[in-house]
């Protein structure tokens, strides 16, 4: 039977201190990275396991569950990017690519991205 990885692997690790992973792939690496990235005390660690990526699960398990003390965790959501709407717009304007873009957005006023919208809507 499969462990669930935020019900029961990862509270293992952060919270409990019980053993539970049976299978190996029950563990997923990324996942558990990414979580314990977003706490203080945690994140020298998910960024050793990102550098000795080719670790088996099982040691990359063990390695946060004895070395990571046991203590109750505020829930961190993932950061998820910035929509950023007037991308394209920018694009298409000046010939830019996705970088380069983002880089004008941050320096354009409000009434220069006012031109370039309408400069770039198609009209009906």
């Amino acid at each position: 039977m499969a462990i669930d990885l935020f019900k029961e692997l990862l509270p293992s690790i952060q919270q409990t201190k019980k053993h539970v992973l049976e299978d190996e792939k029950d563990y997923v690496p990324f996942v558990v990275n990414r979580m314990l990235s977003y706490h203080s005390d945690s994140i020298l660690h998910a960024n050793e396991m990102n550098r000795l990526y080719e670790l088996p699960n099982r040691l990359q398990y063990d390695f946060y569950f004895y070395s990571i003390r046991a203590m109750k965790r505020g829930w961190a959501s993932w950061i998820k990017p910035k929509k950023m709407e007037d991308l394209p717009a920018v694009k298409l304007y000046f010939g830019y690519s996705d970088a380069k873009a983002m880089e004008a957005l941050k320096v354009l006023t409000e009434e220069q991205l006012e031109v370039i919208r309408k400069e770039t809507t198609i009209a009906p």
